[in-house]
C-alpha cells in the first residue's frame, strides 16, 4: 500500500508542475497584451489631446486677430469663417500636448484638414508596447492618428448704411448765404450684425470687445 501511494504521488507531480507553466504562461500573455492595449490607448488619448490643442489655439488666435480690426468690419470675413491663423504656431502646441502625454509627433505629422477648417496629427509614444517584458517587442511604439475641427458660432451681416442728405444748391440770386455752421462731432455708432449662436451683438466703438473664443467657434474631435 505504501508503494502504490508513493508511486501516485510521484506520478502527479509532473502534471502539477505543467499545470502551474500552463497558469504562468497565460498570467504572462494577459499581462504582454494588457500592457499592449494600455500603451496603445495612451497612443490615442495623446492623439486627441495634440488635435483639440492645435485647433484650440488656431481659436484662440482667431479671437486675438479679429479684435485687431474690430473697428473695420470690412475685415471680419476670414475671422468669421474661422481661417485666419498661423498653423505652424497651432501645431507647435500640438507637439507640446503630445510630450505631455509621452508622445511624440510621428514625422511632424500636424496637418491642415483639407475639407474644413481644423487638424489632423499623428503621434507616436514614447514608451515601447511590450517595454522589456515581450522579447521583440523593444523597439515596436504605438501610433495613432486623430482630427479636430474649428466651426465658427457667428455670422457678419452688415447693415445697410444709411445715406446722407444732400445740401440744397444754392440760389446765385439769393444774397450771400449765411455761413454753414461746423457740425458737432458725433459719437460713432455701434458696430451691429454680429450675430453668435443666435444671440445678437453689438460693437461698442468707444470699447470693443467681442464674445469668448469658445462663443465665437466650436472645437471638436471629427468622427
Amino acid at each position: 500500500m505504501t508503494s502504490r501511494s508513493t508511486d501516485d504521488s510521484g506520478q502527479a507531480f509532473p502534471i502539477y508542475i505543467v499545470v502551474v507553466a500552463g497558469l504562468l504562461f497565460l498570467a504572462f500573455a494577459y499581462f504582454a497584451v494588457g500592457q499592449a492595449g494600455a500603451t496603445r490607448n495612451g497612443a490615442q488619448t495623446a492623439a486627441d489631446a495634440a488635435a483639440l490643442a492645435a485647433a484650440q489655439d488656431a481659436r484662440e488666435q482667431l479671437r486675438d486677430g479679429w479684435l485687431d480690426v474690430i473697428l473695420d468690419p470690412s475685415r471680419w470675413g476670414e475671422y468669421v469663417d474661422g481661417e485666419r491663423y498661423d498653423p505652424s504656431a497651432a501645431c507647435r502646441q500640438a507637439a507640446s500636448f503630445a510630450a505631455k502625454n509621452e508622445a511624440t509627433l510621428w514625422g511632424d505629422r500636424c496637418d491642415l484638414l483639407p475639407d474644413r477648417e481644423g487638424f489632423s496629427v499623428e503621434v507616436r509614444t514614447l514608451n515601447t508596447v511590450g517595454a522589456s517584458v515581450v522579447p521583440g517587442t523593444e523597439k515596436q511604439h504605438a501610433t495613432a492618428t486623430a482630427s479636430a475641427v474649428i466651426e465658427p458660432r457667428c455670422t457678419f451681416e452688415a447693415p445697410e448704411p444709411t445715406p446722407e442728405p444732400e445740401e440744397p444748391s444754392p440760389d446765385p440770386t439769393s444774397p450771400d448765404p449765411t455761413p454753414t455752421p461746423t457740425p458737432t462731432p458725433t459719437e460713432p455708432s455701434p458696430i451691429l450684425g454680429l450675430t453668435c449662436h443666435g444671440v445678437a451683438w453689438e460693437i461698442d466703438p468707444e470699447d470693443p470687445r467681442l464674445p469668448s473664443a469658445a462663443d465665437l467657434f466650436t472645437v471638436r474631435l471629427a468622427d
